[in-house]
């Protein structure tokens, strides 16, 4: 499997300098500063990049198992919500809300949410941060 990269520079101190984060292929580049991530700032953050990730996997897993079944989904949108709180290590990801809501035909409320679940369960970036944050679901068929 190819290994990903991602990379980012920061300038100035902490409070009052900027930044820039891309990904290896070009495929996202953005800036980011104590502003983006500590209070309402424009930008992004390392946070946000996290929960893009999470929502993207999570997404494509639970199309996969899904398909696997032979309910192949027209559509799943997940948003993730990752929760940046202080703690007494100092600041720590806490939580990531996952909400998703997904197009299957065919597929009844119940055996969706156990597909959702497993998804939840199993895709790389939530075996990941499982262990340092509690991850919430929430999931729906349009």
């Amino acid at each position: 499997m190819p290994i990903r990269t991602a990379s980012a520079r920061w300038q100035g101190n902490l409070t009052e300098g900027s930044g820039t984060i891309r990904t290896g292929k070009g495929g996202y580049e953005g800036n980011y500063s104590f502003k983006s991530r500590f209070e309402e700032g424009e930008g992004t953050n390392p946070e946000e990049l996290i929960g893009a990730a999470h929502a993207g996997c999570f997404s494509m897993a639970l199309s996969k198992a899904l398909a696997d079944a032979g309910s192949p989904a027209t559509s799943v949108e997940t948003t993730a919500r990752v929760h940046l709180d202080k703690t007494d290590a100092g600041m720590t990801v806490t939580r990531i809300d996952l909400d998703t809501v997904a197009e299957v035909p065919g597929l009844d409320g119940a055996e969706f949410a156990k597909f959702a679940e497993g998804a939840k369960e199993n895709c790389p970036i939530s075996r990941l941060l499982a262990p340092g944050a509690e991850i919430t679901l929430t999931a729906r068929l349009a």
